[in-house]
């Protein structure tokens, strides 16, 4: 099946990032390239490469939802301030896990929670802080 001139630009944007883009930010850097591009469509699209297996859809608690273009072994590390998701490198844990858990694993998640340093500089020190 081939890619619509929207699913592609979409999916360029996600693969040129160095971040894990929200379907705004994506629909922002889009509509440089597209302007009569609605949001429904980049939502619709990325819901389309989610389901294809070509992206895959992080969920923030609290956040709004983003994207990830690496389907290789990594975990993300998420700020519970202000919802920046960044990837660390893991050794691919999922023989372990199957091993361990007794079942056939389609595919795993790992998330690791902190504060950023950009939000730690944020946080005001307070003579009861110590």
């Amino acid at each position: 099946m081939s890619m619509t001139k929207q699913r592609k630009l979409i999916k360029e944007i996600i693969n040129n990032s160095e971040r894990h883009l929200t379907a705004e930010e994506i629909f922002t850097e889009a509509r440089k390239s597209m302007p009569s591009i609605a949001l429904g469509t980049v939502y619709r699209n990325l819901g389309k490469l989610c389901e294809d297996n070509e992206i895959r859809l992080i969920s923030l608690r609290g956040f709004s939802d983003c994207y990830d273009k690496s389907f290789s072994p990594h975990g993300h590390l998420i700020c519970n301030s202000c919802g920046r998701v960044d990837d660390f490198p893991i050794s691919d844990i999922g023989e372990e896990l199957t091993q361990r858990l007794g079942v056939d694993l389609i595919y795993y998640d790992i998330n690791a929670h902190y504060i950023c340093d950009d939000c730690k500089k944020k946080i005001p020190v307070t003579d009861d802080s110590f």
